[in-house]
């Protein structure tokens, strides 16, 4: 029987625990469904083992599909994953292929579980910041606008996007006097989640939590996954 492709999540990495646990959490929950697929956790920054080793170190008669663990296509994926995919198949030639899938997001899913976390926090309508990460990378802020119109399409009030880091306009920016609520668009608490607290918390402005381990997130990355195999 063949083997399906080798699926390394490669996710960003922190040295928050609980996000750490999360990020583990998720993977324990696509390994369950797809039973078949050896999944190996693997990150570009942070924490270890590193993309750039793991991707050369699986047996090289064996395709290869990283899915990337982040919300948003930016400097990770283009340039961190992009780079290690091309070192493999350089290292292996024709014995097999590495490909990567696009980001998490944006996805229906992940626009369903923002307003879910949104409820879940008391707050069911009104002005929200949809507060993401951020990249210099414009392809990562074209995802981010993406998701803000899926959100919109669920949503009864306006949705606004604010960033954490690196692109405009923002969290803090954009947020004002008639905002309801802050949209976490973080896969996991840390370092941007408690910045983002750090900057709602003051204002009094209620902060959803995380995505977190829920099952849809799992669903994405299958369907990544699935959507490069049958390629």
């Amino acid at each position: 029987m063949m083997l399906r492709p080798v699926l390394l999540a490669c996710s960003h990495g922190t040295d928050n625990p609980t996000g750490q646990r999360v990020v583990s959490s998720v993977l324990d929950q696509v390994r369950v469904l797809l039973p078949d697929v050896e999944v190996i956790e693997t990150y570009v920054d942070v924490q270890f083992p590193q993309i750039d080793t793991v991707i050369l170190e699986v047996p090289h008669h064996r395709d290869v599909i990283v899915v990337p663990v982040l919300l948003s296509a930016g400097y990770h994926v283009h340039h961190d994953i992009a780079q290690a995919v091309a070192a493999r198949n350089e290292a292996t030639g024709p014995r097999s292929q590495a490909v990567a899938t696009p980001a998490l997001g944006p996805h229906p899913l992940l626009a369903d579980l923002v307003v879910d976390r949104l409820r879940q926090g008391g707050v069911d309508r009104g002005d929200v910041v949809f507060a993401a990460a951020g990249s210099s990378d414009a392809r990562a802020s074209a995802d981010v606008e993406a998701m803000v119109d899926l959100v919109s399409q669920r949503w009864q009030g306006a949705v606004t996007p604010g960033y954490c880091s690196a692109a405009s306009p923002r969290v803090g920016e954009v947020i004002t006097p008639t905002t309801d609520a802050v949209a976490n668009y973080l896969l996991a608490p840390g370092f941007f989640d408690d910045r983002l607290h750090k900057v709602a918390d003051p204002l009094g402005v209620t902060v959803s939590a995380p995505l977190g381990h829920d099952p849809r997130v799992a669903q994405v990355i299958v369907d990544r996954y699935c959507q490069a195999e049958q390629h």
